[in-house]
């Protein structure tokens, strides 16, 4: 299974009786599915189906959907606003009675804004039925394409995750063959610093400074750390094998990344060792924000 990107475009054009119809939809991240639909005036009952494809598509991301209408040409006819009509004819009645003004004229009514209206045989409900299915249609298909080029971008994605593991592989080899972590190096640096401390090299009580240098060593061990890089590196490798919604998972992994990172910069004893954590943390920080995209 494909491994998804959370972000993507696709747009789908189609047609009914009514007229033709645009869909656009939008996808970022998201912790869960969350689709923010704008539909045209009648369309509203679709949205149930249309979160149900969705669903069926996609698992993760803010999917915003918009679609737009355009009707095609088609003859008008004339409709009497009766309410407004009534309303009218009481005010001229009661205008007349009051000997304001003279009786009204059937063209002078008839222009009041409002009394004629221009309406559409929009109720045919093979038309309508006919309409909806098309719309539908068209998300199914807009809904693939928004699919395809999340996965297009996941595979993007998925190389550049692997070529960050292979980085973080070669960093923990490196702090693997460092001098630095020995005791015997650790021992030599403590017994120059003591010396340096007190100018008398020559009385060192060496069976001292080897318990010490050994407890440092101890301390500063980052076996652990090391160990657990390569099981999380070997973890992630697998899941980007596997592909699917991997997200969640590999946001975990990296969570544990940066936790050794830190400790084995906390742990650290030498220079060497400072920096090879500090390059760690960089490349697990850039692991994590493309993390964030995947679904």
């Amino acid at each position: 299974m494909a491994v998804q990107s959370m972000t993507g475009f696709a747009r789908h054009e189609g047609s009914s009786q009514e007229g033709g119809f645009l869909w656009e939809l939008r996808s970022v991240n998201g912790k869960g599915l969350d689709l923010r639909l704008r539909l045209p005036q009648g369309l509203e009952a679709l949205e149930p189906d249309l979160r149900r494809l969705a669903a069926g598509a996609l698992g993760r991301g803010n999917i915003q959907a918009s679609l737009q209408f355009r009707r095609a040409d088609r003859v008008s006819s004339l409709v009497v606003n009766e309410n407004m009509l009534q309303k009218v004819l009481a005010l001229s009645n009661q205008l007349v009675a009051d000997g304001h003004a003279g009786p009204p004229a059937a063209d002078g009514i008839l222009a009041i804004k409002g009394i004629i209206e221009t309406g559409e045989d929009t109720d045919d409900p093979e038309m309508l039925a006919a309409r909806s299915a098309a719309v539908l249609a068209g998300f199914r298909e807009a809904i693939e394409r928004l699919a395809e080029a999340r996965r297009t971008e996941g595979q993007a994605l998925a190389e550049i995750l692997a070529a960050r593991l292979r980085e973080i592989s070669g960093l923990v080899d490196r702090a693997e063959r460092d001098p630095a972590r020995s005791t015997e190096t650790i021992r030599t640096r403590l017994r120059d610093q003591v010396a340096a401390l007190i100018g008398a090299d020559d009385r060192l009580d060496e069976g001292r400074l080897h318990q010490e240098a050994a407890l440092l060593a101890t301390r500063a061990d980052i076996r652990e750390e090391l160990d657990r890089l390569r099981a999380h590196v070997e973890a992630a490798t697998s899941l980007l094998r596997e592909g699917g919604p991997i997200g969640r998972r590999l946001e975990f992994l990296s969570q544990e990344f940066h936790r050794e990172s830190n400790t084995i910069c906390s742990k650290s004893n030498a220079a060497s060792l400072t920096a090879i954590g500090l390059e760690l943390k960089v490349v697990v920080d850039q692991f994590r924000e493309q993390v964030q995209n995947l679904e």
